[in-house]
């Protein structure tokens, strides 16, 4: 599958991977910050962006999906950086290829399965249940996602995922929600293997977030005996765009430190 990607800078290769409901686009500031020193791709997953839609969407086609694009563009020894689901892509790309990356760089995410949690399938509900069709502005498009989601800052990270047709013929949302709403309970499955990596990793976790636990440490450890476990206080779930001077610090001190 053939990913769509925004590309910055020159140097040494960095990817970054997005988390579920997320684009490329969300990255961007901070990609801008990193081109100083490194050459930044940041890809839409499937069914994400401006990517494809397929129907097939778990972490085995997000990593085949990954290594396609590493071969595609001829990228060597990349840093792979990913939030949430895709930090989960990261993780499973550095334990089944080692080989194929540097470094590891995993933000808010653990190994563990993750139970339902039912605020994601509210969203995609929320999403589906707008009627674009009736809907002549943006603005009228996020008071329908109001009626459900009251949280605005919720609200304006789905709307980056609405775009006005070609010629003028409404909205859509660049997201594939039928798929992704069919394949959810497999974006929430843990990684348990025995694979080790040993290459410099770090995870980032912000304090305000339960995605990863004190009681994930030993876990972590066992797969990346050469991690590193940062906190960012004051930091969600979403902690690159609430902290994002915090976290931006938090990665060029573990690069330059590792000499990456």
């Amino acid at each position: 599958m053939e990913l769509f990607y925004r590309h910055y800078g020159k140097g040494k290769p960095l990817i970054i991977l997005h988390g579920l409901f997320g684009i490329s686009d969300n990255w961007v500031s901070f990609a801008r910050r990193l081109s100083e020193r490194y050459e930044v791709f940041i890809p839409d997953q499937r069914n994400h962006g401006r990517s494809p839609h397929h129907p097939e969407f778990n972490y085995d086609v997000l990593v085949d999906d990954l290594f396609e694009f590493i071969n595609r563009h001829k990228i060597h020894d990349p840093v792979i950086l990913g939030h949430s689901m895709g930090g989960k892509v990261a993780m499973l790309s550095a334990l089944e290829h080692p080989d194929l990356l540097k470094a590891l760089i995993v933000a808010d995410i653990s190994l563990r399965t993750y139970e339902y949690r039912h605020h994601h399938l509210k969203m995609i509900e929320a999403m589906m249940g707008v009627d674009l069709t009736a809907a002549k502005s943006r603005s009228e498009v996020e008071l329908q996602l109001k009626q459900k989601i009251s949280e605005e800052r919720v609200r304006q990270f789905l709307m980056k995922n609405l775009y006005r047709r070609e010629n003028n013929e409404g909205f859509a949302w660049r997201l594939n929600l039928e798929a992704i709403q069919r394949n959810l309970v497999a974006v929430f499955e843990g990684i348990n293997t025995n694979s080790i990596f040993t290459k410099p990793a770090l995870f980032i976790r912000g304090d305000r977030s339960d995605y990863i636990r004190y009681d994930d440490f030993d876990r972590i450890y066992r797969n990346f005996p050469n991690a590193d476990i940062k906190t960012i206080e004051g930091a969600g779930h979403w902690l690159h765009a609430e902290k994002p001077d915090e976290f931006y610090k938090t990665v060029d001190d573990f690069l330059r430190r590792n000499e990456l």
